[in-house]
């Protein structure tokens, strides 16, 4: 069985940072696009960034949505089939609660994952 576990959710006041974590099972993550996705309230799921496949331990392409760049990285650890959303100068439309993902296309279109957590709500509040 396929499991996305997020971990590292919270609040954070506006300007801080927080870090996300998703640990992959019942597959192995090395050989899988994974991605990150946000819904707020009352808003359809949108793309965060995304991580391509890789045979290294970590790396592949990287892909953030323009709301996140130069705030957000996406990195992977293979060894430890885990995915990490490091998420810095967070703003309050931020919030929202946060997937991961995993699938076989590097796309930000979520229709090409087929693997979700249950998400972590992030609170960007003062």
């Amino acid at each position: 069985q396929v499991m996305l576990v997020e971990r590292g959710g919270g609040l954070v006041q506006p300007g801080g940072s927080l870090g996300l974590s998703c640990e992959v099972s019942g597959l192995t993550a090395s050989s899988r696009v994974l991605g990150w996705f946000r819904q707020a309230p009352g808003k359809e799921r949108e793309f965060v960034a995304t991580i391509g496949e890789t045979i290294d331990r970590a790396g592949g392409n990287t892909l953030y949505s323009v709301s996140v760049k130069g705030r957000f990285t996406i990195t992977r650890d293979n060894a430890k089939n885990t995915v990490y959303l490091q998420m810095n100068n967070l703003k309050p439309e931020d919030t929202a609660v946060y997937y991961c993902a995993a699938g076989r296309h590097f796309s930000h279109d979520d229709s090409h994952y087929f693997h979700w957590g249950q998400g972590t709500q992030v609170t960007v509040s003062s």
